[in-house]
């Protein structure tokens, strides 16, 4: 198998430090060395000084998460965003709103009133590191691209899984060998918003049967 370009390499660090950048986890160096396997953390430092050179991103030579998206500020931007219930990682199963507080986020990229937290139930998604009991953190959005991983509505019943469209159809892939893929028309299925964080509090578990 040949080598991937570099710029496609370096189209995909971008968009990882972006997104990153956008939930409020600006990663290190090394971060992004271990994210693409990159044998030396020079690698993924010449990736990302040539972003800089672009114009792509901006360097704060003196912090170790110093880079930032050009036109927006070094500062967080701290809300409390709701913590709304439940949301199953497993087969389809009913919604649970059950609000529980606030959670305090660094909401810049995305205005306050667009995010909102769940808590996971289920092992579906285990194997992008969303565990039982984790809290996600939500960006409302309607629209998102192939990949993302989503909080997905299919009349009363909702999930979080990785969306796939296949044509007129819509994947919600499990990210756990021992799941099946959810499969529906297009039309069935609504986008309540795509998952930008996701955080662990030590000691709690959700269900695993869902």
């Amino acid at each position: 198998m040949g080598r991937t370009p570099a710029g496609e390499t370096r189209r995909k660090v971008f968009e990882f430090v972006r997104d990153r950048l956008l939930a409020g986890q600006p990663p290190t160096v090394r971060e992004v060395q271990d994210a693409f396997g990159f044998r030396a953390v020079q690698t993924a430092r010449q990736h990302l000084e040539r972003l800089v050179e672009d114009g792509r991103l901006v360097a704060d030579r003196h912090k170790a998460r110093g880079y930032r998206l050009p036109g927006t500020t070094r500062e967080p931007r701290t809300v409390l965003v709701p913590m709304l219930g439940h949301v199953p990682a497993g087969a389809l199963d009913e919604a649970i709103e059950d609000p529980d507080g606030y959670l305090p986020v660094d909401a810049r990229g995305a205005p306050a009133g667009d995010l909102f937290a769940l808590r996971v139930r289920g092992e579906s998604m285990t194997g992008v590191g969303i565990m039982p009991g984790d809290l996600v953190i939500v960006r409302r959005q309607p629209a998102v691209a192939n990949g993302d991983i989503v909080v997905a509505l299919v009349e009363n019943d909702a999930t979080v899984k990785t969306f796939r469209a296949r044509g007129r159809r819509v994947e919600l892939r499990p990210e756990n060998p021992a799941f099946d893929p959810i499969v529906f028309d297009a039309e069935h299925v609504a986008i309540l918003g795509k998952v930008i964080e996701v955080r662990r509090i030590l000691g709690v578990r959700g269900a695993a049967g869902v």
